[in-house]
């Protein structure tokens, strides 16, 4: 089986931040699906992180992929949701990121639900980011805005590092899937993220942070 480092992709940075983006779910977890095209969460998710990527590197920042293909974390044979968050862990341990950012694709029973929304665990500096990421999500994606929130996922409290995770919009909606199946809403939500994010930085070695 293939490890860990094997399936992450990363480049050389100037601005001295590491970013982990793990687009949630790869393998036989293809995570929820579309209500209307069946299309794959894991599938959405790793396209927006993808352009997520580009955006942050072309603008000097270090960036680790926790999977960068349509495949597991854990690269193994049999699929154990286990073994790749395991991976997942690791490979947030293995980079020491300045923040981790999870993209993920959101369901719910009622399908008039829409909405792009953030979780953070309980440390100041994650909700300092979630809430800014929320907050251009309101401007930019939200028709009703949402609020950031505490989340009990794995992927934010598996690490001491600063972490969020982005639920970009509700496949269960109809209206939300048809925009989130295409390239340019997922750009849209990618670089929404990125603006977030920088602006923060960008804040933090300014002495406003």
């Amino acid at each position: 089986a293939a490890t860990a480092a094997s399936v992450i992709t990363s480049t050389r940075a100037d601005n001295g931040i590491t970013i982990v983006i793990d687009a949630g779910h790869g393998g036989a977890d293809g995570g929820v699906v579309g209500v209307s095209t069946g299309t794959k969460e894991s599938d959405i998710n790793l396209s927006i992180s993808k352009y997520l990527m580009k955006h942050l590197q072309k603008n000097g920042y270090n960036v680790v992929l926790t999977r960068s293909d349509a495949g597991a974390v854990n690269g193994g044979i049999k699929y154990s949701k286990r073994e790749d968050m395991r991976a997942r862990k690791n490979a947030v341990r293995a980079a020491a990121p300045d923040l981790v950012v999870s993209v993920h694709c959101n369901s719910y029973p009622v399908s008039s639900v829409k909405g792009a929304q953030v979780f953070f665990a309980t440390s100041a500096l994650g909700e300092k980011f979630a809430s800014t990421v929320q907050s251009y999500f309101n401007e930019v994606l939200n028709e009703k805005p949402r609020k950031a929130a505490v989340g009990d996922y794995y992927i934010l409290n598996c690490t001491e590092y600063p972490s969020i995770l982005c639920e970009c919009g509700f496949l269960s909606s109809p209206a939300e899937e048809n925009l989130l199946i295409t390239a340019s809403y997922q750009e849209k939500v990618a670089y929404t993220i990125y603006t977030a994010i920088n602006s923060v930085f960008y804040s933090q070695t300014n002495g406003n942070g």
